[in-house]
């Protein structure tokens, strides 16, 4: 049985949406964020207290784009999954790291030093230099989504649940009304899934069962 533990609206929502997409079978084990604060012994497991983490055997990974890969890849073959001899698999390997490196990173400075830390360790400067460096690169999939519902390999593929968990963070954080009109109707199709919206109801589900705020990390209160 494969395990993916997971916080709500974590980065970890890439691995199970891609769990959904699959059809596969798995056990979600639901952790209150930040794990590596509020549950020391997740450390004994996964030592960066992060997640995702995915155990499949004896397996363990702790990168979300490298997990969906990995499922695609290894519980494949799966349309998810753009093959080396198809003409877009560099374009699906750069747009898979993408959504991770290009689009979630600056995200991730955004949501700490707006929402996260104390009143007095907020730096607004850095919150909105950021802010402006995600939206720049947002930017450059207008000309490339125009007319088209898959980033790459004119199908859904991994490469789009990458960036869409990007555009799922960016709603959170209040983002959307700045997305290029491509961008926000490519969103608004990936949200029409049924593989996101199983994932979306599996992570309530799980964390209700389990006794976690449903609440995602950028909408509490500060």
């Amino acid at each position: 049985m494969i395990s993916l533990y997971h916080c709500v609206a974590a980065r970890s929502f890439r691995p199970l949406w891609a769990l959904e997409e699959l059809s596969l079978n798995y056990e979600l084990k639901m952790l209150a964020f930040p794990p590596r604060v509020i549950d020391k012994n997740y450390l004994q497991l996964n030592p960066l207290g992060t997640v995702p983490l995915l155990c499949d055997g004896d397996v363990r990974m702790t990168e979300s784009v490298a997990i969906c890969h990995y499922l695609g890849a290894r519980y494949g073959p799966s349309p998810l999954i753009v093959d080396v001899e198809e003409p877009d698999y560099g374009a699906f390997l750069n747009w898979l790291h993408f959504g991770e490196a290009t689009l979630t990173f600056p995200q991730t400075i955004v949501l700490r030093y707006d929402r996260l830390e104390t009143p007095e360790r907020r730096l607004p400067q850095a919150v909105a230099d950021y802010r402006r460096w995600f939206l720049g690169r947002l930017r450059t999939l207008e000309p490339l989504l125009a007319g088209r519902e898959g980033i790459c390999a004119g199908r859904f593929t991994m490469a789009d649940i990458s960036v869409g968990y990007a555009l799922l963070l960016a709603e959170y954080l209040g983002l959307e009304p700045e997305f290029p009109p491509s961008v926000r109707y490519y969103w608004q199709q990936l949200k029409q899934r049924d593989g996101y919206g199983r994932a979306r109801v599996a992570e309530l589900v799980a964390a209700e069962a389990q006794g976690v705020d449903t609440v995602p990390a950028p909408l509490r209160s500060p």
